[in-house]
């Protein structure tokens, strides 16, 4: 099983989103067909909860369907208004050490489900980078203000009237500075189910908020999530995804105060906090590392492979990652020249 991992940059929704919705309304169309059948109350259903809780977003999903076609069925899905139940399983935590906070998080899920885009976008004046979700949404990023947010799954089956949690992530990024404005921002917007939202800002603070349908939102000064949020309250998810083992694990991590940033992205890039069960379904697709106060961003993969970007200049870049029992590596493309040896003797990421 393998995965090309692209970096992508634009100013305006144009050709960079042109790219990623070929590549991924395919699929994301027969996920939402075979769930959802959109009708005409549906688009107007969407546009009312999107002028209600997200006014500064109208205009801009308008554009973003324009670009797309204006297909009904990519209407409603950009719209992230009440879709099908959607879960993805991961960990991530926050560490602040002399260099200001790191947010790390690692992807879980099957790696055909997964986009392997990173999108650097001024779509509305606001420079905001981060792992594609949804075509138009992300599931972890960071902006030109300093806040960086990652997603998990909350560990709860109930779903109501509400937005994608994808589109909420971008709209924090898009709309806020700091950890305050962005917790007030979670508190405000409805998600349709249950997820963990770990945010930081450059200033060193940072908060994780449980988010529900069911009920209000609950900050909480934890420095990580993995997937429940008062106990386990799915139990099989629970097994499943060994909640409670990696939370059990990066507590332990991140209790002790000599914990440095390099030993953190170690224990990410191996068991029990990354995953090789890609058959099941649940398998770390990649570690996110993100640092607000230097502007940086990083993708990891459990070969000690790695691509390192600054905020404002995110460049076009390709790396193809194989997934199997054994965790995920850099493989050399068919026809491409061979990986540079770096110092130690491992290969150098591609793109410098």
């Amino acid at each position: 099983m393998q995965l090309n991992f692209t970096s992508l940059a634009e100013d305006r929704p144009s050709g960079a989103l042109r790219e990623v919705f070929a590549r991924g309304w395919p699929g994301w169309s027969d996920w939402q067909r075979t769930r959802r059948t959109a009708a005409p109350a549906d688009l107007r259903d969407a546009r009312l909860a999107l002028r209600r809780h997200m006014p500064e977003f109208e205009t801009l999903w308008d554009r973003w369907v324009r670009l797309c076609g204006d297909d009904t069925d990519a209407a409603l899905f950009l719209s992230f208004w009440s879709p099908p139940k959607y879960l993805v399983n991961c960990s991530q935590a926050v560490l602040v050490d002399a260099d200001g906070p790191l947010l790390i998080r690692n992807y879980d899920l099957d790696p055909q489900l997964n986009e392997a885009t990173l999108l650097s976008t001024g779509w509305r004046g606001r420079r905001v980078a981060g792992m594609v979700e949804g075509i138009v949404g992300l599931a972890d990023g960071m902006n030109d203000a300093g806040l960086a947010v990652s997603l998990t799954f909350g560990g709860r089956p109930v779903s109501a009237a509400g937005f994608g949690i994808p589109l909420i992530v971008r709209y924090v990024l898009e709309m806020c500075v700091d950890v305050p404005q962005a917790v007030e921002a979670l508190r405000a917007v409805p998600s349709h189910m249950s997820y963990n939202l770990t945010v930081a800002d450059a200033s060193g603070d940072w908060a994780t908020v449980y988010v529900s349908p069911d009920r209000p939102a609950i900050v909480t000064r934890t420095p990580f999530a993995t997937n429940h949020q008062l106990g386990v309250e799915w139990p099989h998810h629970g097994r499943f995804s060994n909640t409670q083992g990696r939370s059990d694990h990066l507590e332990h991590l991140l209790s002790d105060p000599s914990l440095t940033a390099a030993e953190l992205e170690a224990a990410f890039l191996t068991s029990p906090l990354a995953s090789t069960r890609y058959d099941k379904g649940f398998g770390t697709v990649y570690t996110a590392c993100y640092r607000p106060a230097a502007g940086t961003i990083s993708l990891a993969w459990m070969d000690g492979t790695r691509e390192d970007w600054t905020l404002d200049a995110i460049d076009s870049r390709a790396r193809l990652v194989a997934f199997n029992e054994t965790g995920s590596r850099s493989v050399q493309p068919q026809g491409a020249p061979p990986l540079p040896a770096g110092p130690d003797g491992g290969a150098v990421p591609l793109g410098g």
